[in-house]
């Protein structure tokens, strides 16, 4: 059974499920009934991190337009313009073994596409998630459902894994930012 989380709150994730290897961090979410004249595209993103909280380099940020990390441990599964239908609309898999020693933590963040032009926020969303699976077995292990009113922000920084010695933890973080993705980019020391 999985294990509900609610914003700031920490969970061992290896230490309670040993053998843990591959984990697939699924991020949903519905747009609420909108007529603005353009689809919502949000999009789901990793940054790996070293003990700065800066990525260490541009292919330390894992995204619809760069799909794996340089060591292949993390992988993004593609990009869903659309979120229709029911359960995860993007996902990233994660080799907690491969993930490289000098990656500290790695966040999860979500966007909305072209939103300053579009004009939409994260205030139109709802339903909004993030969950951690195992892949062997395909069971749910952690679930963060976002309640969190962002009414002006374009991208939220939903979760993070980050290591605890030589094992793996899950935070529930749940912030807002303003300026989309390049906003993010520019606070983990990204040049856009």
């Amino acid at each position: 059974m999985a294990i509900s989380l609610t914003k700031g709150q920490k969970v061992d994730l290896t230490k309670t499920n040993p053998g843990l290897t591959n984990v697939v961090v699924g991020l949903g979410w519905d747009v609420n009934k909108y007529d603005g004249g353009n689809a919502f595209d949000l999009d789901a993103a990793a940054f790996l991190l070293g003990d700065d909280g800066k990525v260490l380099s541009e292919k330390s940020f894992v995204y619809y337009n760069n799909l794996q990390d340089e060591s292949g441990a993390v992988k993004h599964t593609g990009d869903n313009l659309t979120g229709e239908g029911e359960g995860d609309d993007e996902q990233i898999i994660v080799n907690l073994k491969n993930v490289p020693a000098n990656v500290h933590k790695i966040d999860f963040t979500v966007t909305i596409y072209d939103a300053e032009n579009r004009h939409q926020n994260f205030g139109q969303v709802s339903n909004a998630f993030i969950r951690l699976v195992d892949e062997s077995n395909n069971s749910e292990l952690i679930r963060y459902d976002l309640s969190e009113d962002f009414s002006i922000e374009t991208a939220i920084v939903v979760a993070e894994l980050y290591r605890n010695g030589a094992e793996w933890k899950f935070n529930a973080i749940g912030s807002g930012f303003q300026g989309g993705l390049a906003a993010l980019c520019k606070n983990f020391g990204l040049n856009v």
